[in-house]
């Protein structure tokens, strides 16, 4: 039967197969236990894997037991050793205990005698790693402090990756995120790549839109493969297992943050300090989405209950930036209710509004989720179309305008109201470089529309015509 990996492991090293069997019987029930014949063996048995204590005969051939102290010393500073040393020999183990052995019994060993040594050198052994286990502990709750003053919710996800790197004692990893609340808003933040490894990343996960499932994970988990594993393995640089640290707000954000194991095992502390981590991210998450859901308040129109002007601008400069940066079109439609002033007159100001919230019904359902719909102000609403070029731009417009003249509005004691619209289209970059010169041609755009009759669409390209 397999020995438990939980239990210590010891290495006896002695020349004599005699002493080596002694020992291991003396302790077969509280240890497992590894015979060496000699230093060279034993420095390769640890390497292999490593020892909670070591107990070596002082005199052996070849290499003897300080020699072999010396080098446990300065490979494994940590790890106890015992010298086992012939009366004769005292002086020697006393030289030794000044050189950092733990401790040293005489031949020939008494097991009553070994076993009391082995258990309090356990036992130390035990409490030291206990007490560095709270001081690291420690030191992880005192760096979490800086997660509470992230209120942006991708700070957060950085944040907790740059803190969990060194926790582990590793320097690469990545975090992947969706903000269902922001569409078109999912981002990795990248540790210790390469920028054109973190760019084919970030098109694989991001633009590739790799579908993660945030919601299979419920703590930090070590696993295999996965969406996020066989995008690293594409760039050479994710074969093997990686911890997996899930992080959820308590609305809709969710991420993940993924390190590669990279040859380095992870160990149970590894997975309790990560858990310590994401409970503070997470935290943190809960209070971002409480700042952003308060300042999304302030963006949004009180009629229409879509986006309102001030939130426009902040989100068409965002847009140009990021069509920029990935070489991609945006594209701006402007949009104006024709003769609204009379629905206003006929009908009364309640009515109006009631069709202006209708009307911005009908105008997500004619976009993706990914655009932004705002009102503008008045009748005038704007929509911004990410990744469009100029063709789909006006043909999304075409579709609007035969919706909304296609749709009844209901008016004051039931009547129905009919409606048409007139849309200006500009397109970044053919028509306009930056958000002013944009959103500008797009109205411009839209008033040519009107001076053309109302009721259809006009493109930024047609005013030098």
């Amino acid at each position: 039967m397999a020995e438990e990996p939980s239990r210590a492991r010891v290495l006896v090293v002695d020349d004599s197969r005699m002493t080596r069997e002694l020992v291991a019987d003396a302790l077969a029930e509280r240890a497992r236990v590894e015979g060496c014949a000699g230093g060279a063996e034993a420095l390769e048995a640890l390497e292999r894997e490593s020892a909670d204590l070591v107990i070596s005969d002082l005199q052996m051939e070849g290499m003897n037991g300080l020699e072999l102290l010396d080098r446990v010393r300065r490979r494994w500073p940590d790890l106890p050793f015992v010298l086992l040393t012939a009366h004769a020999s005292v002086d020697s183990a006393v030289e030794a205990l000044r050189r950092g052995a733990a401790d040293y019994l005489r031949k020939p060993v008494q097991s009553e005698q070994l076993v009391t040594m082995v258990e309090r050198q356990l036992a130390h052994r035990r409490l030291l790693r206990e007490n560095e286990r709270l001081r690291s502990a420690v030191r992880t709750l005192q760096s979490c402090r800086t997660l509470m003053h992230c209120l942006d919710p991708g700070e957060v996800y950085a944040v907790a990756l740059d803190l969990l790197l060194p926790a582990l004692g590793r320097e690469r990893g990545l975090a992947v995120f969706r903000r269902t609340s922001l569409p078109g808003s999912d981002g990795v933040a990248f540790r210790g790549f390469g920028e054109s490894t973190a760019t084919t990343l970030h098109r694989l996960l991001v633009e590739g839109k790799i579908d993660v499932d945030f919601e299979a994970l419920a703590e930090p988990t070590v696993l295999r493969g996965g969406p996020i594993g066989e995008a690293l393995e594409h760039v050479g640089v994710g074969a093997g297992s990686a911890l997996a640290v899930p992080l959820r707000g308590a609305e809709c954000e969710q991420g993940i943050l993924w390190i590669p194991e990279q040859g380095r095992a992870f160990a149970p502390e590894d997975l309790e300090q990560a858990g310590l981590i994401a409970a503070h991210a997470q935290l943190a998450l809960v209070n971002a989405e409480r700042y952003h859901r308060a300042k999304e308040r302030a963006f949004i129109d009180d009629v229409t209950e879509v986006y309102n002007a001030r939130y426009l601008l902040q989100a068409t400069e965002h847009e140009i930036r990021r069509a920029e940066r990935y070489e991609k079109e945006l594209s701006v439609l402007f949009l104006d209710l024709d003769r609204f002033k009379r629905v206003n007159d006929q009908f009364g100001h309640l009515v109006g509004s009631q069709v202006l919230r209708r009307l911005s019904e009908v105008l997500q359902e004619c976009i993706r989720q990914v655009d932004t719909l705002a009102r503008y102000g008045g009748d005038e609403f704007t929509i911004l179309l990410v990744d469009t070029g100029h063709a789909g731009a006006v043909a999304v417009a075409e579709r609007i305008r035969r919706t909304v003249a296609e749709t009844l509005f209901e008016g004051g004691g039931g009547a129905p109201i009919r409606l048409t619209i007139s849309i200006g289209v500009a397109t970044f970059p053919d028509h306009g470089g930056d958000r002013e010169a944009l959103l500008d041609l797009a109205d411009k755009a839209m008033y040519r529309a009107k001076s053309l009759g109302r009721n259809c669409v006009c493109s930024a390209a047609d005013l030098s015509s």
